[in-house]
């Protein structure tokens, strides 16, 4: 039987403050659970009911699940209609970033606090096989539940790096990489000159980009709206902007 205390840990791992204490974080569902095992994340626990034992057998998986019943994985879940699996994920120790990071394409998230966003942006990157992403200190944390979800396990394959972005776009045009903003009003992305090497920024959507970061950009670059000119549209969601930028990046530089 799951105590009452591990129920209590399991659950304040929902707040980044017991994250960074406990330095692990909760991944649910077989699907995701199954895809971070595969990786180089370290598992502490696997909490499976009689269905996700079945499925680790199946599988042929080579870990030491707990075995709980359908009742005790709806305590520990964030889910109201919880999976088979519930699994604790070390949190791994972040990489230096150097001037060989920033080869090739690159996003910088400046001020995307919802966790969803976050998370798809991630998956991505990782889709667009962008292996890093830099984020400004404010941004969303990629451990929040909401935003693992959402990687659907390209967290583990992209790394995110938190870190002060007026320093980063410092580094990075000191080795003359240029710096792109996305902005309602900038050059017409399909129609615009493409460097193969440089960081693009997206910021909030309620906010856009900092002015502390325009004195690095190199150019400001805009999605067209269609109909053209219309003074009616919002701006796009910055997951979608982000998709749509990474795809015209890669269909002209690869």
């Amino acid at each position: 039987m799951i105590s009452r205390q591990k129920i209590d840990f399991i659950h304040g791992l929902a707040r980044k403050k017991e994250r960074e204490m406990a330095g692990c974080f909760v991944a649910e569902g077989e699907k995701l659970v199954f895809d971070l095992i595969k990786t180089t994340l370290n598992i502490r626990e696997i909490y499976c009911t009689q269905e996700g034992l079945s499925s680790i057998q199946s599988r042929r998986m080579k870990v030491e699940a707990i075995p709980v019943t359908e009742k005790e994985m709806e305590r520990i879940s964030a889910f109201k209609n919880p999976s088979g699996v519930l699994a604790l994920f070390q949190i791994p120790e972040s990489k230096s970033v150097s001037d060989d990071t920033f080869d090739g394409l690159n996003l910088v998230l400046d001020g995307i606090q919802d966790p969803g966003n976050l998370g798809t942006i991630i998956r991505t990157a990782d889709w667009f096989g962008i292996p890093n992403l830099f984020c400004s200190p404010d941004c969303a944390d990629l451990y929040n539940p909401k935003c693992v979800q959402s990687t659907m396990g390209a967290l583990a394959r992209v790394e995110v790096h938190y870190l002060n972005l007026p320093e980063l776009l410092k580094q990075a045009t000191a080795i003359k990489i240029p710096v792109y903003g996305t902005f309602m009003a900038g050059e017409n992305l399909y129609t615009t000159e493409l460097a193969e090497k440089v960081l693009i920024i997206l910021g909030s959507e309620g906010k856009g980009i900092s002015s502390d970061l325009n004195r690095f950009l190199t150019k400001k670059i805009s999605i067209p709206a269609y109909p053209a000119g219309s003074s009616e549209l919002e701006s796009l969601n910055v997951a979608v902007s982000a998709a749509i930028v990474c795809a015209e990046f890669r269909r002209r530089i690869e």
